[in-house]
C-alpha cells in the first residue's frame, strides 16, 4: 500500500512517523513538486495542488487533514467522482463550543461592562441575566454544530438549530430547509454559524438575513468567511440592529490589514482558531479509515460531492 502526504507542512515528519508507526506496512512518502510520480493508492492532503490529480490518476481515495473540503471538492478531478473522506470532529466540536461558550458568556454576564468598572475602580453588581433573553440559534447541525447546540442547551440558554434537512436533537428546537429559516431567525438573538461552505451557502448572511434576527443580536461566524456578506455585516453593526460580531474566519486570510473588522469597535477578529485538528487523534483516526479502505470495509466520512460535504 502506497500513501503520499501532501500538506505543505514545513515539518511534514510530525505526521508521517507516527502515521509509519500506525501502518507499518505502508510505503509512506511526502509529495515533491518537482518529482516523479508515485502510483500511489492512497494520498493524504490539505488544500493539495492539482497537480497531485494529473499525476496520481490511479489513487483509490483521498483523506483530508481538516472537516472543512469545499476547496477540494471544487477541483476538476475530485468533482469527476474521486472518494474524498473527511476527518469527523477530531477534538474540533469541544474546542468549537468552548469558543462560542466563551463568546456568549462575554456579552451575554456583560463581562466588558464589568472590565470598564475595574479600570475606574467601581464597584457596582448589575442585576442577574435572563437566559430567556438570550436565544441561540446555530446554523449547521453536524457533528460540531450538534456539539454547541448541546452544550449552550446544557447551560439553560435556549436553543434553535437550523440545516438543510430535518434533525432531531435533544434540548434544541429545529428548523430544516428554506420553509423553516425565517422562524429560526425570528427566534434567534444569538446566531452562530456552523455551517460548510456550498453553493447553497455562500453569501447567505447577507443584510437581509441579519435583520431578521432579533435586535440587539450578537453574531458569531465559526463556519466559512465566504457565507458572510462582509458590507452587510458592517452597515447592520453601524445601523444597530446587530450590537456585536465575533469573526474566526474570512473571504481572505490572512485578514488583510486595512480591512475594516480590524478597527470596528463592534467587532472581534480571532485568526481561525476557533477549533484546531489535534494531530494525534487526526492521525489515528485517518490511519483507521485507510486501514478500513484498504481492507473492504465500510468508512465513515466519505463526503457527498453533489452536496459539497
Amino acid at each position: 500500500m502506497k500513501i503520499l502526504f501532501v500538506a505543505g507542512d514545513p515539518k511534514p515528519e510530525r505526521w508521517t512517523a507516527p502515521l509509519q508507526q500506525r501502518l507499518p506496512d505502508a510505503d509512506l512518502q511526502v509529495w515533491d513538486p518537482d518529482g516523479p510520480a508515485t502510483n500511489a493508492d492512497y494520498a493524504i492532503v490539505w488544500n493539495p495542488p492539482a497537480e497531485l490529480f494529473e499525476r496520481e490518476p490511479q489513487l483509490k481515495a483521498i483523506f483530508s487533514l481538516g472537516a472543512g473540503v469545499d476547496k477540494l471538492v471544487s477541483l476538476p478531478a475530485v468533482a469527476r467522482g474521486l472518494t474524498v473522506v473527511r476527518v469527523e470532529d477530531a477534538g474540533m466540536s469541544v474546542q468549537m463550543a468552548e469558543y462560542v461558550l466563551y463568546h456568549l458568556l462575554e456579552s451575554s454576564r456583560q463581562m466588558d461592562l464589568y472590565r470598564d468598572q475595574q479600570a475606574q475602580a467601581h464597584w457596582k453588581i448589575h442585576r442577574p441575566i435572563r437566559r430567556e433573553d438570550w436565544p441561540v440559534g446555530v446554523m449547521g447541525l453536524g457533528q460540531i454544530g450538534s456539539r454547541v447546540a448541546s452544550a449552550l442547551a446544557s447551560l439553560d440558554y435556549p436553543v434553535s438549530g437550523w440545516a438543510r434537512s430535518p434533525h432531531q436533537l435533544a434540548g434544541v428546537i429545529t428548523y430544516h430547509g428554506a420553509d423553516g429559516l425565517g422562524d429560526f431567525l425570528s427566534n434567534t438573538r444569538v446566531l452562530v454559524n456552523t455551517l460548510p461552505l456550498t453553493d447553497h451557502t455562500r453569501n447567505l448572511m447577507d443584510y437581509d438575513l441579519l435583520s431578521q434576527l432579533q435586535p440587539g443580536a450578537l453574531v458569531i461566524n465559526v463556519g466559512r468567511g465566504e457565507q458572510l456578506v462582509d458590507q452587510d455585516l458592517l452597515q447592520a453593526l453601524d445601523e444597530g440592529h446587530v450590537a456585536r460580531a465575533v469573526l474566526d474566519v474570512f473571504r481572505q486570510e490572512p485578514l488583510p490589514t486595512d480591512h475594516p473588522f480590524w478597527t470596528h469597535p463592534k467587532v472581534t477578529v480571532t485568526p481561525h482558531i476557533s477549533a484546531r485538528t489535534l494531530r494525534e487523534t487526526t492521525i489515528d483516526q485517518i490511519a483507521d479509515k485507510i486501514r478500513a479502505h484498504a481492507d473492504g470495509k465500510p468508512v465513515s466520512g466519505v463526503v457527498d460531492i453533489q452536496r459539497g460535504y
